[in-house]
């Protein structure tokens, strides 16, 4: 079973499912009301405005907090996880699972702390990840800080914004047997995640509509 995140959940949705959305937008509206972030709606987008964007199923995502967690505690990236390994067993990256967002904001908190298979994130600038039950999944991210965070992470990377994650070179990246010797090569999967992170919270910004786990 793979994860997606989706921009435009509304669109063709089916009814019942589009009520039980709509809800989880109430709630995210008061709880970003009670936070003092901006005032935010989720928009009526038409269907040429929607899109889907595949993480390489949950562990996929997992690999890119792997390396967030590593960046943000060393200032460096961990090597590559070998084909036997799972990003989830990593120490440190379990640790800071088991840990709550601080008083003041980490560098990787958005993209870190949040749920794996539901949830959202909100297109409105708030610098702390709210957590509350009343969140769909718990946490309530900021697209706006998820793009920064991810920016940070493709950087570290060398990772080029612009390139097209269903190329050819990240192809090969993602397929090689042993990671490359140097550059974002060395984490394909890690950067093929990293892109479609880019990309759908550039969407959501720009459309106004939430990012929401599928």
């Amino acid at each position: 079973m793979g994860l997606n995140l989706v921009v435009g959940v509304l669109v063709d949705a089916e009814d019942d499912y589009t009520e039980m959305v709509r809800a989880d937008f109430v709630a995210m509206g008061e709880l970003l009301e009670r936070a003092g972030a901006q005032r935010w709606t989720e928009p009526d987008l038409v269907e040429a405005e929607d899109a889907e964007f595949e993480m390489w199923g949950y562990s996929g995502l997992h690999t890119v907090r792997r390396l967030a967690a590593h960046l943000a505690a060393g200032g460096r990236l961990p090597e590559p996880l070998d084909r036997a390994q799972r990003a989830t067993d990593d120490p440190l990256l379990s640790s800071v699972y088991n840990t709550l967002p601080g008083d003041h904001p980490g560098p990787f908190d958005h993209l870190i702390h949040h749920s794996d298979c539901e949830g959202y994130y909100a297109p409105a600038d708030f610098a702390h990840v709210i957590v509350d039950k009343k969140a769909p999944g718990g946490y309530l991210g900021s697209s706006v800080r998820l793009l920064a965070e991810t920016r940070c992470l493709a950087e570290a990377l060398g990772l080029p914004e612009d390139l097209d994650p269903h190329s050819e070179a990240v192809f090969e990246a993602t397929d090689a047997e042993e990671p490359a010797t140097e550059g974002w090569q060395r984490y394909g999967v890690e950067s093929y995640v990293c892109l479609q992170l880019l990309q759908v919270a550039k969407l959501s910004i720009a459309t106004g509509a939430a990012i929401a786990f599928t």
